[in-house]
């Protein structure tokens, strides 16, 4: 009776250590290496971040998360300083969760969030109204005097994530003057810019067309050094 029960032990406990290494092997070992090939063969770009290359094959970031383009803090110890846009490229949708980036200085993800405001909220009625000005003044320029009527809702909103890579082309547009003034550029050649760089609904009906910034000023700074 004793040699059956310790046989069955054995028995039981050899069944169980080979399922161990089989599924090990299996959902260890073979199934992470078939997916990883299948996603680089087929999709190599996707699998690997999506990662945007400049002229010169330099890792920029990745196309699926926005950047912020702000000029350095006069004081580098001062954590209440408000950051100040770099007017030189085209500026993403307002957030505060966005790293900074001239183009991928030092880039740093902070976090990841909307508002959580409604509507009627004072404090995001107030951020929406100013930075709406800020919008009309800052793509002023001698020639083109932006009205605010012209901005567009993602000028002044943050997505739902608050890391969105896209704006619209009307805002894309609407910075076109600005940059070119900044940048000493003729205003078509910057027109051609963003109309290369804006992408159609998928298959020609879900979505609305987007502009991806990294893209765009990843192009730009390629044009200004030639």
């Amino acid at each position: 009776m004793t040699n059956t029960s310790v046989s069955n032990t054995v028995r039981l406990f050899g069944a169980g250590l080979r399922a161990l290494l089989v599924l090990t092997l299996v959902c260890g070992v073979i199934y992470p290496l078939a997916v990883t090939g299948v996603a680089q063969a087929l999709f190599h770009d996707r699998a690997n971040g999506s990662e945007l290359k400049d002229r010169s094959g330099s890792v920029v970031g990745s196309s699926l998360i926005g950047q912020t383009y702000n000029l350095p803090k006069r004081n580098p110890d001062d954590a209440e300083e408000a950051p100040r846009p770099d007017l030189k490229w085209f500026q993403p949708r307002p957030s505060n969760g966005l790293g900074s980036n001239s183009v991928n200085t030092q880039y740093s993800l902070i976090l990841s969030g909307a508002t959580n405001r409604s509507g009627d909220n004072e404090d995001l009625i107030k951020w929406v109204t100013d930075a709406k000005a800020a919008v009309v003044k800052d793509n002023s320029t001698a020639s083109y005097k932006v009205k605010p009527a012209d901005v567009p809702a993602d000028a002044v909103t943050s997505s739902g994530s608050g890391l969105d890579p896209d704006i619209s082309p009307a805002y894309a547009k609407l910075q076109v003057h600005r940059v070119a003034e900044k940048n000493d550029l003729p205003v078509n050649e910057v027109e051609g810019l963003v109309a290369d760089h804006t992408t159609g609904r998928l298959l020609g009906f879900m979505g609305e067309p987007r502009v991806n910034v990294l893209e765009l000023n990843t192009a730009l700074r390629d044009l200004i050094q030639g």
